[in-house]
């Protein structure tokens, strides 16, 4: 951080340099926006798309269940972090909790017993397939004999 920005920070009422780092990191930003990961909610004719942004989570981290005809996601992660000198003298010793849950009211129509989930490149995503309709009846003509 080059002293320009730590002055510009500084009028701002920012904390200077040794704890900017901090301030920025990802996990305090999410944790003080309420921690809500972003969500995207798509529909076709065949399933409703539900794309969750799930950056640093493992599949291990997220449960995803369905009571009644609510969708409930959920997600917990803890982290630690030591650095120590070569005298083995503990230099900084962090640690880190994230945690999210949302849940969506599942319209009717939708086949909850085929719900599938995927995670790829922190998103994860779960399809909601749409029940297949009865065909729709024609009015048929039918003849006397």
């Amino acid at each position: 951080m080059t002293p320009d920005t730590n002055k510009k920070n500084n009028e701002k009422g920012h904390l200077p340099t040794f704890f900017s780092s901090y301030w920025n990191n990802d996990f305090l930003k999410n944790f003080f926006d309420g921690g809500v990961p972003a969500t995207n909610v798509k529909e076709n004719d065949k399933q409703f798309t539900i794309d969750v942004s799930t950056p640093g989570m493992d599949k291990d981290h997220i449960k995803i269940e369905v009571d009644k005809n609510v969708l409930k996601i959920s997600a917990e992660k803890t982290s630690e972090t030591e650095e120590k000198d070569e005298n083995e003298k503990v230099l900084r010793h962090e640690f880190g909790y994230t945690s999210f849950s949302r849940s969506f009211t599942i319209p009717e129509g939708i086949d909850t017993e085929n719900i599938t989930a995927t995670q790829k490149n922190g998103v994860l995503e779960i399809i909601l397939p749409k029940e297949q309709e009865a065909k729709e009846d024609k009015v048929k003509q039918i003849a006397i004999n």
